[in-house]
């Protein structure tokens, strides 16, 4: 059975919620026992008890973090009932998303957001074209404090089914590099001005097709009430192998139309010249972080874009691609406290011992050390983490390259020594990198290197570091 839409009936269930739930009940001092009424009423006299006021609490006796400061039931209660609304579980599959009604309207969003963009029309099952499959991908959108804040369904392709030549070209597309979101991080803070961020709304679908694609209908929904149909894709469509190609495209020329040319440093980087008002934004796949010199240029930059493409998310840079960004009068402050807590706790160092370094002095590692073999999937992984930690905390730079050079065969002595990293990383998990307002913007550039530092082949080891005035951008 299927409704006029064509999508398959819900029912909704109701459970009883108990009035109140979750919140003390007031409760007389003392209970009332049935008896006999007295003949005579007795009064009590009720002491008033001594006050005693304790302004500074002990820190054992907080409940919750500190930074959240009081929290009041109507806090609490508003708090809850927005939550009611999400799903703080991810469903594994098409049968336990169709029991939970949060994710039968998430999945309903995507289908109305693919057929307002017009991405497919319905044509009969092609006998000489290949028809590829599609599946639900159900996943939990978080914040900072890793509170769920939107369940997003999202349908894609199967793109392992297409074939060259045929479904598919070209597929690359460039992304902007760290370094230039360091970079232009530090020049918003020496012109002091706001930087902003928005996420355009299913951004892969606005990409415009070249090849003749065809896909399966949604699972779980019937379209136009015939199951035999397929989909003719018009717009790209997520899982495709050329859906960052085309989306990257229809974005260039939609900015470039706008008076915007690239920079010549990151291809990602687009800036716009106006008499003496600059705009400058980098984007990094559907993300786009911009600033101006002048509040009103930002302002009508994020009425075209909105005008063009549906926007999920838009407000003042906060959080960028698993950087917290802090915005204040006397500089910007990057940090990645979120991120660091999660590998701590991944890898299991979240109540590790701190230690004031992140390598002992004089270490020298050796590719044909003697120790025992580890898992060399994990050994990998913690480095991987480790590097990514470095965009704002170049002081572990040098080690986590020393014990990135054994990942083809780690031992135990090496683990050790990545540990070691993680428990400095312990101790200094609110460090970041600060880019004060109102200094100057020379470039600064430091080199060194050792000496035969390598015990294996007596290479040198080399590193720079590169400011931007104070502060450092690479």
């Amino acid at each position: 059975m299927v409704d006029e839409k064509g999508y398959i009936p819900r029912q909704v269930h109701h459970e009883d919620i108990e009035e109140d739930e979750g919140y003390p009940q007031r409760q007389n001092d003392e209970e009332e026992e049935p008896q006999e009424e007295p003949k005579e009423q007795t009064r009590i006299e009720e002491k008033t008890p001594s006050r005693y006021v304790q302004k500074n609490h002990p820190e054992s006796q907080i409940v919750g973090q500190k930074e959240a400061g009081v929290q009041t039931r109507r806090t609490i209660a508003e708090a809850s009932s927005y939550l009611a609304l999400l799903s703080s579980t991810e469903p594994q599959n098409m049968k336990e998303a169709c029991k939970d009604e949060c994710w039968v309207k998430a999945m309903d969003e995507e289908l109305e957001q693919i057929e307002k963009n017009n991405t497919w029309e319905l044509v009969p099952r092609p006998k000489d074209n290949n028809v590829i499959g599609t599946k639900w991908v159900f996943k939990n959108k978080l914040n900072e404090n890793g509170e769920v804040i939107r369940n997003k369904a999202r349908l894609v392709c199967k793109g392992y089914a297409q074939r060259e030549g045929i479904d598919f070209e070209e597929t690359f597309a460039p992304v902007a590099r760290l370094e230039a979101i360091r970079i232009f991080l530090a020049l918003s803070s020496f012109q002091n001005f706001k930087v902003f961020q928005m996420d355009v709304k299913s951004a892969f679908l606005n990409g415009d097709l070249e090849e003749e694609v065809y896909i399966e209908q949604p699972d779980g929904f019937i379209l136009g009430n015939n199951p035999n149909l397929v989909c003719r894709l018009k717009k790209a469509l997520y899982g495709l192998k050329q859906d960052p190609r085309a989306w990257y495209y229809r974005l260039d020329k939609y900015l470039h139309q706008q008076g915007f040319s690239k920079g010549s440093a990151d291809s990602n980087l687009y800036i716009k010249v106006e008499n003496d008002k600059l705009l400058i934004l980098i984007v990094y796949v559907d993300d786009i972080i911009f600033g101006s010199n002048e509040e009103a240029m930002s302002q009508s930059f994020a009425l075209v874009m909105q005008k063009e493409f549906e926007m999920s998310l838009l407000g003042e840079l906060t959080y960028f691609l698993g950087l917290q960004i802090q915005q204040k009068e006397g500089g910007t402050f990057l940090s990645q406290t979120k991120y660091l807590k999660q590998i701590l706790k991944k890898y299991g160092m979240e109540d590790a011992k701190p230690v004031c370094t992140p390598m002992v002095t004089g270490c020298s590692l050796s590719a044909n050390d003697e120790s025992a073999a580890v898992h060399q999937p994990t050994y990998r992984s913690m480095i991987g983490s480790l590097l990514y930690l470095t965009g704002t905390q170049p002081d572990i730079m040098h080690a986590v390259g020393i014990v990135g050079r054994f990942q083809a065969n780690p031992k135990e002595t090496h683990l050790q020594a990545v540990k070691r990293i993680f428990k400095y990383l312990q101790g200094t998990q609110n460090y970041g990198l600060w880019y004060p307002r109102n200094t100057d913007l020379t470039l600064h550039a430091y080199t060194d290197a050792d000496w035969a530092g390598s015990v294996d082949d007596r290479k040198s080891t080399s590193g720079g570091a590169f400011f931007m005035g104070s502060r450092l951008v690479s």
